[in-house]
């Protein structure tokens, strides 16, 4: 299996992120694309590849142009009006209740509050290198689809920061660019056929299902922690369905606490009778690893072995597939997992341990 991969993602390298009251060392860091890249390059049955540029109006096609302009430029801007700093996260936010009744508002002029105009939340701070980073991991995940589109079976994309929970107009959970989003929407629209997006990260996707909620090209299928005790706590409902003519096309599988293989195995065949009904031409697997059973930040179960059986049960879908890296944090085991969900979906001989 060809491995999309770039040293860019090192730009990106935040000293600590805000949660739970205070500060903590980040979670989403460098080590964990290294830790997955010296795990597959041990491993005979992958080959590394560059990424091309694809500059940004792929990203334009999926989010606020705003958005990538503002982040182009929000480090560098944040110095000048209040450095220095090394991380960067917003003082205020631009909630809507601040305004009801009175009318939408516009976008402020002081980068402070337009920290808070673009981002929602607190854990996910800019340094002086994330939007090279980000536009680096865009880059992955559409050359990782690119290979597909060639004729490829399947494909991966080691991409950092991961995307899924930057939505069309704001960044935040780790991500600042959707890539699976990029990706899919790209897909549907240069090859005229439907994408499924399946995010199996232990947190729901909801930028993924956001920009993608009113279309019925592009189906959203997500298994994950219950938002009603998990981030982001506000999306990734059973009810949540799609919009418009998208109606249908949105699928969520919210699972307790403690779910172990065989219970996550068994949600994730329901998922994949979705997909089928769908019966989409390429799916695209935003591939969280934090539902493992020692990932930091999760309260799933998954093992090794289970991982491997994800990935056999995605390629007895029988379709060209696109795998894109999102979460995992167990930092020990994150390479091994990895592997092993790739040589599920990829039986082929591996050189590397069972």
């Amino acid at each position: 299996m060809q491995v999309v991969f770039s040293l860019r993602h090192q730009a990106h390298h935040p000293q600590r992120e805000f949660e739970s009251s205070g500060f903590q060392e980040p979670f989403e860091r460098p080590e964990r694309a290294e830790y997955i890249r010296e795990a597959l390059a041990a491993d005979g049955a992958f080959e590394f590849v560059a990424p091309d540029d694809w500059g940004t109006a792929p990203i334009e096609a999926v989010h606020d142009p705003g958005l990538v302009r503002f982040l182009e430029t929000a480090w560098a801007d944040y110095q000048q009006a209040h450095g220095p700093t090394h991380d960067v996260i917003p003082d205020v936010f631009a909630m809507p209740q601040l305004r009801e009744g009175m009318g939408p508002a516009t976008e402020p002029t002081d980068v402070s509050a337009r920290l808070g105009w673009w981002c929602f939340e607190t854990t996910t701070p800019l340094t002086h290198g994330t939007y090279d980073a980000a536009r680096s991991s865009v880059d992955v995940a559409l050359t990782a689809a690119g290979l597909v589109v060639a004729g490829e079976r399947a494909s991966y994309g080691l991409c950092r920061p991961p995307g899924h929970h930057a939505a069309r107009a704001v960044y935040g959970g780790y991500c600042f660019f959707n890539n699976a989003a990029v990706a899919a929407h790209h897909l549907a629209t240069t090859t005229s056929g439907k994408v499924t997006v399946l995010d199996v990260d232990y947190h729901h996707g909801n930028g993924t299902q956001q920009i993608f909620y009113g279309r019925d090209d592009v189906q959203f299928v997500s298994l994950h922690g219950d938002t009603r005790r998990a981030y982001p706590y506000l999306t990734g409902h059973v009810d949540e369905r799609g919009s418009g003519p998208g109606v249908g096309a949105t699928s969520n599988f919210p699972l307790p606490e403690g779910t172990d293989d065989d219970a996550y195995l068994d949600a994730l065949a329901d998922a994949c009778a979705d997909i089928d009904a769908f019966g989409p031409d390429i799916v695209v697997v935003s591939l969280g690893l934090d539902t493992f059973f020692d990932d930091p930040i999760c309260d799933f179960d998954l093992t090794a072995d289970g991982f491997e059986r994800c990935g056999a049960l995605v390629a007895e879908l029988g379709r060209p597939t696109v795998v894109l890296q999102e979460g995992g944090y167990a930092t020990d085991d994150l390479g091994e997992n990895a592997r092993r969900w790739l040589t599920g979906l990829s039986p082929v001989a591996s050189s590397g341990p069972g």
